[in-house]
């Protein structure tokens, strides 16, 4: 079985996989890095979105072998130590979660679209297409906005 090696939330790791298994597992199953969450293994719900090399990306629709060399962040690599990302630290002081279950995807996306876009407009956190099944999305919404001004 082949070997990939690459970086996540700044550890090297190196593992055997098929060329083929999606980024999703070999992250949950391989690595016991259990934020990104499977919902739809299509990448259209996006409860699994994390970074690769800075980018927003659905590692349910990424190939362990289109990692090597790569960068990943997950929710795992945001914080540093105790000091929360502000867009986690956001999260928490607007009351986002519900249920919880999308909202590393969602808290990943709102930091990709930070990096983007510093100061964004409603129609800009409007092209955010994760999924909230509880409908939370004026927090959501709220939470992005408050970050941008930290």
């Amino acid at each position: 079985m082949p070997s990939y090696s690459f970086t996540v939330n700044g550890k090297s790791v190196t593992v055997e996989a098929p060329a083929d298994l999606p980024l999703l597992w070999v992250l949950r199953d391989k690595l016991g890095i259990t934020g990104p969450k499977y919902g739809c293994g299509v990448g259209v719900c996006r409860a699994c979105t994390s970074h690769m090399d800075g980018k927003e990306i659905q590692p349910c629709a990424v190939e362990v072998a289109d990692c090597s060399g790569r960068n990943v962040t997950t929710i795992e690599g945001l914080a540093d130590g105790d000091k929360l990302h502000p867009v986690q630290q956001a999260w928490i002081e607007q009351d986002v979660a519900q249920c919880g279950y999308c909202q590393p995807g969602q808290i990943m996306a709102a930091v990709a679209l930070l990096k983007r876009t510093p100061n964004p407009t409603d129609a800009d956190i409007d092209k955010i297409e994760n999924i909230c099944r509880c409908g939370s999305y004026f927090r959501i919404r709220e939470a992005i906005k408050r970050a941008a001004g930290a």
